[in-house]
């Protein structure tokens, strides 16, 4: 049997979170999908895996609700379902980062394309490549010459952020995560503290690899579950869990 698995998320502002955990789970239930979904006051974040027909009624129940009619899905392939429960959680972030006042959702900084930041490297244009993931991911892979801020956990990023080279402010600055949800922090955190030109990759490194393959990126994309990291194919490291 071949999985769909299901990943996206959309910052907007969202109440009546309980009441929206139970409808999520109950489609979930139904439709047999297994994952994870984070609900916050800032938004959803979504991974989940089932066959087509499931995951084709699940998105079109998503969208159904005027606040997630624009959430954008990536898909992948597996012959095993990553995920081994379904869990609809409520939390304060669904990215946590700790910056009072920051919202997303109105602050999103400039995206780059992944053909176009594909094209920029073929180029040779000077741009700095930062990687706002943690250590262990980056060590996993990571693109030529990114700069990596060895983080334990994304909430050290706007910390180790106000400690980049001050000459970096006049840089042009493309951040990158796995799907793109951490750059939706990490961008506006740098932009308030004085970085000028900064944008980023729209999709993350998972578009970029849908688009353009593993150009300009040494190994794989770690992911948060049973398939553990992705090759420029979309491919899993762990072929076969069953």
């Amino acid at each position: 049997m071949q999985f769909i698995n299901l990943a996206g998320y959309k910052f907007v502002a969202l109440e009546r979170l309980p009441e929206l955990k139970s409808r999520l789970k109950e489609c979930c239930g139904k439709l047999g999908l297994k994952g994870t979904i984070l609900l916050s006051p800032e938004g959803i974040n979504i991974f989940v895996s089932g066959s087509t027909p499931e995951v084709t009624r699940f998105k079109a129940f998503v969208h159904a609700d005027s606040r997630l009619a624009g959430l954008r899905f990536k898909e992948s392939v597996s012959s095993y379902p990553p995920f081994k429960r379904m869990l609809v959680k409520i939390k304060k972030e669904i990215i946590t980062l700790r910056v009072p006042g920051l919202n997303p959702a109105a602050q999103r900084a400039p995206a780059i394309t992944p053909a176009e930041l594909k094209r920029w490297l073929d180029e040779g244009r000077e741009v700095v490549l930062l990687d706002t993931r943690n250590a262990f991911e980056v060590d996993a892979g990571t693109f030529d010459n990114a700069m990596d801020l060895r983080l334990s956990s994304f909430g050290q990023f706007a910390q180790a952020a106000d400690r980049l080279d001050p000459s970096l402010k006049d840089k042009t600055i493309v951040t990158f995560c796995t799907g793109g949800i951490r750059c939706e922090k990490a961008a506006p955190v740098l932009i308030g503290q004085g970085f000028r030109k900064v944008f980023q990759l729209d999709g993350g490194i998972l578009q970029y690899f849908e688009e353009c393959g593993d150009a300009h990126f040494n190994g794989r994309c770690f992911v948060f579950d049973e398939r553990v990291a992705l090759d420029g194919n979309l491919e899993p490291e762990v072929a076969d869990t069953q």
